[in-house]
């Protein structure tokens, strides 16, 4: 297990987001097993969150990113940074499309887990997200690395409205009606998209843009 806070050292104070009794009751056991951890509080949604950081101060939030109706996960972490003296936020989620990965991370997320990743390695990430080192489970961080070099991936507006209607099942006859464009704008538009995705099928783009959540 890792080392303990040495002595007279203060426990880090850490708040649980979760919508999910059972995963909150687990990461409480887990991190109160733990010398130098405390957990402090509990929010089922984005909005008690704010409530709990605001009141127990923690120095680390274990955030979700899905918390059903009402502020999600990305929401509440940005309003908790932009708080004063705000606490570490580490995400930990089932999710791991690049638009939650953004999302986290535009918010001020310092790091990024999935709730697949090791006890242990749990542990050590709250340690460092408290020193003010940003955490990122391996994959996560290769999408990062992946869209950094790879910016031209974004897809505009309108080719992602289009890819929307395209996944819904719609002919481009049907879309061009819909959007009220020609049907060769949707067909240019969606050349460019399959360009963007390294693709060439309707299919594989709506595969691929599900994948790295451009769409839902």
């Amino acid at each position: 297990m890792t080392a303990p806070s040495g002595p007279g050292q203060a426990a880090l104070r850490v708040v649980l987001v979760d919508d999910h009794p059972v995963v909150r009751a687990g990461m409480r056991a887990l991190l109160s097993s733990v010398d130098g951890l405390e957990v402090v509080g509990e929010a089922s949604s984005g909005e008690a969150a704010l409530d709990v950081v605001a009141e127990q101060r923690p120095d680390v939030v274990l955030m979700d990113l899905r918390l059903g109706p009402g502020m999600d996960g990305a929401e509440a972490t940005g309003a908790i940074i932009a708080g004063d003296t705000p606490p570490k936020v580490l995400v930990l989620t089932t999710y791991d499309t690049d638009a939650d990965i953004l999302r986290a991370v535009e918010a001020g997320a310092s790091g990024y887990l999935l709730k697949d990743s090791d006890p242990e390695k749990l542990i050590d990430a709250v340690r460092a997200a408290a020193r003010g080192e940003t955490v990122l489970d391996p994959g996560v961080a290769q999408r990062l690395y992946r869209r950094i070099r790879a910016p031209h991936e974004d897809l505009s507006a309108r080719e992602t409205e289009i890819l929307t209607l395209v996944a819904r099942g719609l002919s481009n006859r049907a879309i061009a009606r819909e959007l009220f464009v020609t049907e060769a704008t949707v067909k240019s538009h969606l050349v460019h998209v399959f360009s963007k995705l390294s693709v060439d099928s309707r299919t594989a783009a709506v595969a691929v843009a599900r994948d790295r959540g451009l769409i839902r």
